[in-house]
């Protein structure tokens, strides 16, 4: 037990009351001061823990027998029933106070972890270049790094406000950021929540109207959320494409859509 103003003010606060109640029952008959010792050996335990309780509750056992011995109008066999009573209450709410702030205090120990080591993960998820989004099973998201608010212009207020996957992929259709037709994105929208939905990894390459092509990934937590990861692959995709089957390998982009059947009946 560490000597602070709160491992002693329990004991000395006992002893304080035991002292002033022998004193004063001398002068005028006092009401036993049994309860006022349990709440003080509550405060105790709730102030420092079981170490400080149950000293309290011993200064209060102690204290009640000397009260109780010099009390004139009551007789010696329903003292020491009393006291009895007084220190099985007494040890018992030491126990529990005591073992509560521990516990208590253990979780708030491990939450401060939690918490710290949650902030060390999402600085360092601020430093790559993949973007990711982190989605709870009702497709919010709680979590959105730096890179993807950078790839979709996604303002930090929004970002913050824990949008809907739907909203974000909104976001990007009225940003104009997808490097596709108008009549196209629909599609494209549908299947990308559909995968979200399904928790389909398959890698899906997304052009995006400055140049960058992201390669898109879904992973299905064991919660029932997602992690979405986006990326980037532009070195792979623009560098390697040749300029003669541009459009073949934008239609793999987008495996159901128009194009790629266009260019197979061409091929044909």
């Amino acid at each position: 037990m560490r000597f602070g103003w709160r491992a002693i003010s329990g004991p000395v606060l006992t002893a304080a009351i035991a002292l002033l109640a022998i004193v004063l029952d001398r002068a005028v008959p006092l009401p036993s001061p049994a309860p006022l010792f349990v709440c003080v050996v509550a405060l105790a335990g709730a102030l420092s823990g079981l170490a400080s309780a149950m000293t309290s509750a011993a200064f209060a056992v102690a204290g009640a027998a000397l009260f109780f011995l010099g009390h004139r109008a009551m007789p010696l066999h329903a003292a020491a029933d009393l006291v009895g009573l007084l220190a099985v209450t007494a040890f018992g709410t030491a126990a529990i106070t005591g073992l509560m702030r521990e516990r208590l205090l253990a979780a708030l120990a491990a939450e401060r972890h939690n918490h710290a080591t949650a902030a060390r993960l999402s600085a360092a998820l601020d430093q790559v270049d993949i973007g990711i989004v982190l989605l709870d099973a009702e497709t919010r998201a709680e979590f959105i790094n730096r890179a993807f608010r950078d790839y979709f212009a996604l303002p930090d207020e929004k970002a913050d406000d824990r949008p809907p996957f739907i909203a974000l992929m909104y976001h990007g259709r009225d940003t104009g950021a997808f490097e596709l037709p108008e009549d196209e994105l629909g599609v494209f929208i549908a299947q990308r929540m559909e995968m979200v939905r399904i928790g389909d990894a398959t890698p899906i390459n997304i052009a995006l109207r400055n140049g960058e092509v992201l390669r898109f990934v879904c992973t299905a937590l064991p919660d029932g959320g997602r992690m979405l990861s986006y990326t980037p692959v532009t070195d792979l995709v623009r560098h390697t494409d040749a300029p003669a089957r541009a459009d073949y390998y934008r239609s793999l982009r987008d495996p159901a859509s128009r194009k790629l059947i266009r260019y197979l009946r061409v091929a044909e």
